[in-house]
């Protein structure tokens, strides 16, 4: 029965005794109980077929599914998902089972969405949130988000997520922090990421303009914006501010509370964490910086980005500038 039915199983029972016992017609019968006539026959028809039983809840699912993939099938989506801990659009183009179907095989078996889970585990952890106001600007270069991703350091010979969160013999004092500045363009999501070893207004003014050399090798030969949160090392850093208009862009700022004006590189920087930073446990912190170019390359040239309108890989040059796009929906920034 859903949260939002009118007839319970008394109602029900009440329903037919109404009609059945008391000989009441129909019509009256659903007006006093506040449903259709249409409702009140099939009780009643279902009552005189089955008795009682009749009036219990049942599924709607059918009896039969023809066109339902095999059990097979769906234990190779199954396995895909927690071997490769990606979405239906990757799953799919590993399986040959089309996204859509991958999702109904996912939610057939109870698998939890990829942002709840633990990245390195697969194990639920969280629920999500999630906003349907969204905006993109229309071609590469007129819009880059930039933001900083601060990381635990790993130890060498690996940290708590190897050996746990007790203590370790020789753990005596903390290693500090690793801080991810990345660039994210608004339209393509063509991203550009460095491990930097702080996140000062020089750090960052030197990070951006080796980001838009990125772009520019990338195809993208001019930055026209380039939004950042409130931070200090953004807003009234003069460093930072002339490395802005040394690259001929305007400097832009969220407003104060609302990170998601900012959300394509914090969605990148979640995806950064679950594909790279935590997708497998690192044995020195060496490991994990020096895989980062690599995991890059991937999310540049090979990873499905369904934001991009369609199953698309983000690409380079030529095929970036011109590669069409569904139209956006909400503000322009």
């Amino acid at each position: 029965m859903h949260a939002n039915a009118r007839l319970t199983l008394h109602g029900r029972r009440l329903l037919v005794a109404r009609v059945r016992d008391h000989g009441r017609p129909q019509s009256h019968v659903a007006r006093e109980l506040g449903v259709s006539r249409q409702c009140v026959s099939r009780w009643v028809t279902r009552y005189d077929r089955e008795g009682d039983p009749g009036l219990r809840d049942r599924s709607s699912r059918p009896h039969h599914s023809p066109t339902r993939h095999s059990a097979d099938t769906e234990q190779a989506v199954l396995a895909a998902r927690r071997e490769q801990r990606c979405g239906p659009a990757a799953i799919a183009a590993t399986t040959g089972v089309a996204a859509r179907s991958v999702s109904r095989i996912l939610a057939r078996h109870g698998v939890a969405r990829l942002a709840a889970c633990d990245p390195i585990t697969g194990a639920p952890i969280r629920a999500t949130r999630a906003s349907a106001h969204r905006y993109e600007h229309a071609a590469p270069g007129e819009l880059v988000h930039v933001d900083v991703k601060k990381l635990g350091r790993i130890p060498d010979g690996g940290g708590w997520r190897i050996h746990g969160r007790g203590p370790r013999p020789g753990a005596t004092r903390r290693i500090g922090f690793d801080y991810v500045h990345a660039m994210v363009d608004d339209h393509s999501r063509f991203a550009y990421a460095e491990v930097l070893p702080d996140e000062k207004g020089a750090t960052c003014a030197g990070f951006v303009q080796r980001a838009a050399a990125a772009f520019a090798a990338a195809g993208i030969g001019r930055i026209e914006r380039v939004i950042t949160d409130n931070a200090r090392n953004y807003r009234g850093c003069r460093v930072f501010a002339e490395a802005v208009t040394g690259l001929g862009a305007r400097q832009k700022f969220i407003r104060p509370h609302c990170p998601w004006i900012n959300g394509k590189v914090e969605r990148f920087n979640r995806t950064l964490a679950i594909e790279w930073a935590y997708r497998r446990p690192y044995a020195t912190n060496d490991d994990r910086t020096l895989a980062l170019s690599a995991w890059l390359e991937y999310y540049n040239q090979r990873r499905p980005h369904t934001a991009c309108g369609a199953c698309l890989v983000i690409g380079v040059s030529a095929s970036l500038l011109s590669r069409s796009r569904l139209p956006a929906s909400g503000h322009r920034t």
